[in-house]
């Protein structure tokens, strides 16, 4: 071969080798870059909504117990765990005072009835001295106001007397129910006044939950709603509840409601004063939906989003869907119509995208 056919062969496989490389940078030019989005499908009509709220536990029936008259504590055989039957005795008042009234209300009562009796004596002996024209009218008059007088005293004293006896009686202090003891406020020897807490007693085995509720929330909820309760002293324990009280008007002029719910079959491991998380599961309509506000596009044909058309390895194809938007709630904005069980919405990625633009997307989650 001689040195020119030798130099024409190089030349043309280096033009041939430079072809084959522009082709393939061409190709690699007009590959196109996938834009990632991120997506959420629309539930269907029997959907629901999961908000929890926090609240503390407490017992059912919770009791302040005070005595009805002031005094020295003398007896308080109870301590905190204790369980009462009804009628235990909680504490007890040194009753010397008041059964020395007593006494007195009874002296005073048998005074009064022999006061009694001698008016009414005297009433009846001027009445026939009337009778027999020997007394005036004056006389007759004030000899039965007398008798009328000591017999309302004879009436005020025998109440004296019911009083006192009452008061003897309220030294005592019991248990009404069967309970125990969650609390004791005062020791031995102390001077309690009348309405003085003594103990608190925890009432039934029923437990309960306090939570506060938004108040775009609290018209959904309703008096025997089911929720969920966990306690997490409990390692999360899961318990069922049931709505029993709905405030119906917000606490601490703040914007939330109270709401209660019972503890059904608390068992035994259940006690007042633990954290818990309520669960409300709220039914989402197949008409209107709750999406991100970020999804949502103005124009001025109107409000529209962009929905998801999936195809193989996490690609989907974008379109254009008009909606029709209500009311911005805290959790997101409502669409009226427009969309569909099962329709997959862009959330994330909007400002950059167009209708018929192929895209990779990610989910977020049912709304």
């Amino acid at each position: 071969m001689s040195y020119r056919q030798w130099r024409r062969g190089w030349v043309a496989a280096a033009l041939a080798g430079l072809s084959l490389a522009g082709c393939g940078q061409e190709e690699s030019a007009t590959e196109p870059q996938l834009r990632p989005v991120r997506s959420m499908v629309i539930g269907g009509a029997d959907a629901q909504r999961i908000r929890t709220f926090s609240g503390i536990s407490k017992p059912a029936q919770e009791s302040r117990l005070s005595f009805k008259v002031a005094g020295t504590i003398v007896d308080l055989p109870i301590q905190v765990g204790d369980a009462l039957k009804a009628g235990d005795l909680v504490a007890r008042l040194d009753a010397s005072p008041y059964e020395l009234q007593a006494q007195q209300a009874q002296a005073s009562l048998v005074q009064a009835q022999a006061s009694e009796r001698n008016a009414a004596a005297n009433y009846e002996r001027v009445k026939g001295l009337y009778e027999n024209s020997n007394a005036s009218r004056n006389d007759l008059d004030a000899a039965r106001a007398t008798s009328e007088s000591a017999s309302a005293q004879v009436a005020a004293a025998q109440k004296a007397l019911e009083l006192s006896r009452l008061n003897v009686e309220y030294t005592r202090l019991t248990a009404g129910s069967d309970c125990s003891v969650a609390a004791v406020n005062v020791e031995l020897n102390e001077n309690a006044n009348v309405g003085t807490p003594i103990a608190v007693v925890n009432c039934g085995e029923g437990l309960e939950v306090d939570v506060s509720v938004p108040e775009g929330l609290i018209a959904r909820i309703r008096q025997g709603m089911e929720v969920g309760v966990q306690f997490s002293a409990l390692d999360d324990a899961a318990y069922a509840g049931r709505v029993t009280e709905v405030g119906v008007s917000s606490t601490d002029n703040a914007v939330t409601f109270p709401v209660t719910l019972r503890v059904i079959d608390p068992g035994p491991d259940l006690r007042s004063g633990l954290a818990a998380e309520v669960s409300f599961a709220f039914e989402v309509s197949s008409t209107r939906q709750l999406i991100p506000l970020s999804a949502v596009i103005q124009d001025p044909n109107g409000s529209f989003v962009f929905l998801l058309n999936p195809e193989a390895d996490g690609k989907a194809v974008i379109s254009r869907r008009p909606v029709t938007v209500g009311e911005l709630t805290e959790d997101g904005l409502e669409i009226i119509s427009g969309l569909e069980s099962g329709d997959r919405v862009v959330t994330a990625g909007v400002s950059v995208i167009r209708d018929g633009q192929r895209v990779l997307y990610t989910e977020r989650g049912n709304g």
